[in-house]
């Protein structure tokens, strides 16, 4: 089979698996080469109670499935579950000319991904902590003119404005400083997580200076995103979280205090079931 008939095969299997039609997004996953972001094979692929499990060989066809591969397996940092991005690129839509902000990176694939959507007018900044990490995604992502990596947290106070935000790893709570980069119209997509199980992948979009809508996307569980861990919110969330009602999410509250509404609170901030 030639390659790309492997990874047309690849993008319609995880967009399907997503119940995404968009046709752009479906051609990023179909152009951008995922072999390119993880190394040379045999790979090794996350089975999760199993732990991981080597590919026989470096064959591409045990890249273009629906499975996640580690980038870094002693700290179980891996190039996410296909279905999973397509999931939420699909909900974040980002769009031609639109500037992007990407936390925690890894070695570029889904930065990539990103960079297609926004197209040459469009720019995606990528921020990645680890230091081997960040190195690799500046060579992998040389070519694409439209990307910037930085080698730093993507959690500091001086981030630019920015019109969306993908964030790929767990946080406890939403940061400010996500919230005020995000121009009006703009959406922060970040895995709300607890200290153990799966947690939420929130859309957050801001409709106005100071209102801001929220829906939950599909549960998800990633790696901790440092200086965004919380202990006490953290068990906040996960007793809002084991009431199984995520669904019922329509709101971020900044400041105010909360209401009969409150789906769970934080320390400036609070998600309400009702309409912003």
């Amino acid at each position: 089979m030639q390659v790309a008939d492997q990874r047309d095969f690849y993008a319609r299997l995880i967009t399907g698996r997503a119940g995404v039609s968009d046709n752009v997004l479906i051609e990023a996953f179909a152009t951008v080469a995922r072999e390119a972001f993880v190394g040379p094979g045999p790979w090794q692929v996350f089975a999760f109670a199993n732990g991981y499990v080597d590919t026989p060989t470096n064959e591409l066809a045990y890249l273009y499935q629906d499975v996640l591969v580690a980038l870094a397996s002693d700290r179980r940092i891996n190039n996410g579950e296909p279905s999973l991005h397509a999931r939420c690129l699909a909900a974040l839509a980002p769009r031609q000319g639109e500037e992007v902000l990407h936390v925690g990176s890894g070695t570029g694939y889904y930065t990539a991904i990103l960079a297609r959507l926004v197209g040459p007018k469009g720019s995606v900044t990528a921020y990645e902590i680890e230091r081997d990490l960040a190195q690799l995604a500046r060579a992998n992502l040389a070519t694409l003119e439209n990307v910037s990596v930085r080698n730093r947290s993507g959690t500091d106070d001086d981030l630019p404005p920015c019109d969306a935000i993908y964030v790929n790893a767990g946080a406890t709570h939403p940061l400010s400083t996500w919230l005020d980069a995000l121009r009006v119209g703009g959406r922060l997509l970040f895995p709300l997580t607890p200290d153990e199980g799966m947690g939420s992948m929130l859309l957050v979009s801001r409709t106005s200076s100071s209102t801001y809508a929220a829906r939950h996307i599909w549960q998800a569980m990633f790696i901790p995103c440092f200086g965004a861990r919380n202990s006490v919110a953290a068990a906040r969330l996960a007793a809002a979280l084991a009431r199984r009602d995520v669904h019922t999410i329509a709101s971020l509250v900044r400041n105010d205090a909360p209401n009969e509404t409150c789906w769970c609170a934080g320390d400036g901030w609070w998600i309400s079931t009702a309409p912003p």
